[in-house]
């Protein structure tokens, strides 16, 4: 006879769930999706979103595109490129609901930051869509 124990233990093991269904394969896709990343990108695509904010009159008028409040891994759209240089962001803006009501973006912005997230280092554009 099995411990009450013994038996949590064996429907908590990986792979498998209650009635024996194996779960090892998703649990490993979503292991390697949710890689960590570093805390610098965090930070830098956080003040790269809140510069825009600013520079474009404030959340009450400027939206920036979705992606700017996605993490900043590499699958991020609005992240061009990120070196030993610092990080570098592309990504549209434009009113508020602008991107849900699918309505053309109003502004473009292009923003360089330090490679520890804490320096804006430039702000390369900021006007119409190009």
């Amino acid at each position: 006879m099995r411990s009450p124990l013994a038996a949590a233990a064996m429907l908590l093991s990986p792979g498998l769930l209650a009635g024996g269904l194996a779960l090892q394969a998703p649990l490993v896709a979503q292991a390697q999706a949710d890689a960590p990343v570093p805390f610098s990108a965090v930070r830098a695509l956080n003040l790269a979103r809140n510069t825009a904010i600013q520079s474009n009159g404030g959340l009450s008028v400027y939206r920036p595109a979705q992606c700017m409040y996605e993490t900043a891994s590499a699958g991020n759209q609005c992240l061009i490129s990120n070196t030993n240089n610092g990080y570098l962001f592309r990504f549209l803006g434009g009113a508020p609901g602008w991107q849900q009501l699918d309505l053309a973006p109003s502004v473009e912005t292009e923003i360089r930051i330090s490679s520890d997230g804490r320096t804006v280092l430039g702000v390369d554009y900021n006007g119409a869509p190009r």
